[in-house]
């Protein structure tokens, strides 16, 4: 795979991009059941010709390339369908009817599990385990790599797998076939956008107005409301860095702000709202970097380890343009949070008939403040932000938030990582799990989605390899004192 990457020119890998797709037939809700099988009998013919046969073994490397019009037929015909469940479709049939020979597959498992029991010479087997390895590669996977070397073929694939993710998790398609098609996918694009092929560039407001407009429009954490404010967020005491592909600069990939500061920031508003302590940057006054915002601006690059290479990127030339600098540090939001909290409440008044995340006291509380039972009255509250406008509602709420959100953070796992995503991330790359804020982010989006709380991702460069080893491998979070004494308040006060 590497090998074709040293001919690959620039020209061919980002400059395609393809027009907004023209209005066209849906597939359930044509004008007759004949036209959306007319269209159906259409993507098999396609698939049919585009998708190139497997060679055999023996002549892997001796059969010659399928024709370029081929793969650009795969291509215009998929940039006209109009319909998200039309491109479902092409991509479920591709999934289904392109992959794998399950006969080849088990044939060769055979000779390669027979060689293992018969003495014979070490090249013997190894030869019948390349024949194994090649027969367990996808035939959709030879279009992938055949479309990547169209100009613009690798942006219209980065475009067709966020199509697949979307259809996904709008469950417009589902099943193994299509699970594995989308991890061969990923598997290719993450080859192609290692970290070797990525160029860290800053943004500043000497910036071509293109990449200004592209890092505002990105911006998925903290939206930019003008070029005042995204003016704000490249001057003094900020940077904001991004990558790019080799082949394409200028061309942001992911983006990540970062705020200089004299102390680890407790809420955004100060970060996004507030003007800087001078039009001058002055290094007495730096003595902390917070990454307060990560995004990434290709949906179909989601997976690829783009957000943990920049992170890391920008450590070091952090370091290198300010020396002294020895305090690194997020300031996240907790997407999912409130959700969590609201299923929870819902669950256990049906279970319990009341709730048991808080105590008696806090529910005498609330229920006196909101006027109504603690459960129902609750849920309206948190389901808007206007109960931030209540003091009495602010305080009460204070201990019990915080200790349900320490509690979501450390202790709600997916397959034994941190089930908040923004937290898994952080706890991969060797953060520790560092503090909690109340009330950080006062916005609607703050208040709706996180309840208002901020979390701290603390980096210790020097133990970042070692919790990074001990979160993967023994799924062990590390949390400072203030986020455990949370946890062990949780424990003290709340039922699951």
């Amino acid at each position: 795979m590497r090998g074709f990457w040293t001919a690959l020119t620039a020209r061919r890998l980002f400059p395609l991009r393809l027009p907004p797709r023209p209005p066209g037939p849906r597939l359930s809700s044509g004008p007759a059941a004949a036209e959306a099988g007319a269209l159906e009998r259409a993507m098999d013919e396609l698939l049919r010709r585009a998708v190139p046969a497997t060679p055999a073994y023996e002549l892997r490397e001796k059969t010659p390339a399928p024709a370029e019009g081929q793969c650009a037929d795969f291509v215009s015909f998929y940039g006209g369908l109009a319909e998200a469940a039309e491109r479902a479709e092409l991509l479920s049939r591709l999934a289904r009817g392109f992959g794998v020979d399950h006969g080849q597959v088990a044939e060769q498992s055979a000779g390669v599990l027979q060689l293992r029991q018969q003495p014979r010479e070490a090249a013997v087997l190894l030869q019948a385990e390349d024949r194994l390895r090649y027969a367990l590669v996808p035939r959709y996977r030879g279009l992938f790599h055949h479309i990547s070397k169209l100009d613009g073929g690798v942006r219209f694939l980065v475009r067709l797998r966020a199509d697949l993710l979307e259809a996904q998790a709008l469950k417009l398609v589902e099943g193994p076939h299509v699970r594995e098609m989308n991890g061969v996918l990923k598997g290719m694009l993450s080859e192609w956008f290692s970290s070797g092929f990525l160029s860290l560039e800053r943004v500043t407001w000497h910036s071509p107005c293109e990449v200004l407009q592209k890092i505002s429009e990105s911006e998925a954490v903290h939206p930019v409301k003008n070029w005042m404010d995204m003016k704000r967020r490249v001057g003094p005491y900020r940077r904001c860095y991004f990558f790019s592909h080799c082949a394409s600069p200028e061309e942001p990939l992911v983006v990540l702000h970062v705020a200089l500061t004299n102390e680890i920031s407790s809420n955004i508003q100060a970060i996004v709202k507030e003007c800087p302590p001078s039009e001058t940057e002055e290094g007495s006054q730096i003595s902390a970097a917070i990454f307060y915002s990560i995004s990434l601006t290709q949906p179909g690059l989601q997976g690829v380890e783009l957000g943990t290479f920049l992170v890391k990127r920008v450590l070091k030339e952090l370091q290198r343009e300010f020396p002294h600098l020895g305090t690194f540090s997020s300031l996240s939001p907790i997407p999912g949070f409130t959700k969590w909290l609201l299923g929870l409440l819902n669950s256990q008044a049906k279970e319990h008939g009341r709730s048991e995340l808080l105590t008696d006291s806090e529910c005498k509380e609330i229920s006196e403040i909101l006027g109504g039972p603690v459960n129902e009255t609750l849920k309206v509250s948190l389901s808007s932000s206007e109960w931030v406008k209540s003091e009495k509602l602010v305080r009460v709420l204070q201990a019990p938030l915080m200790r349900l959100c320490a509690w979501y953070l450390y202790g709600e796992k997916h397959r034994g990582y941190a089930l908040n995503p923004v937290a898994n991330f952080h706890l991969q790359n060797g953060a520790v799990l560092w503090r909690l804020n109340w009330l950080a982010d006062t916005s609607l989006k703050g208040v709706t989605g996180s309840c208002g709380l901020m979390v701290n991702y603390r980096y210790y460069l020097e133990e970042t390899a070692a919790n990074s080893t001990s979160y993967l491998c023994a799924k062990n979070i590390k949390a400072s004192e203030q986020v455990l004494s949370l946890v062990a308040q949780f424990h003290k006060n709340s039922k699951l």
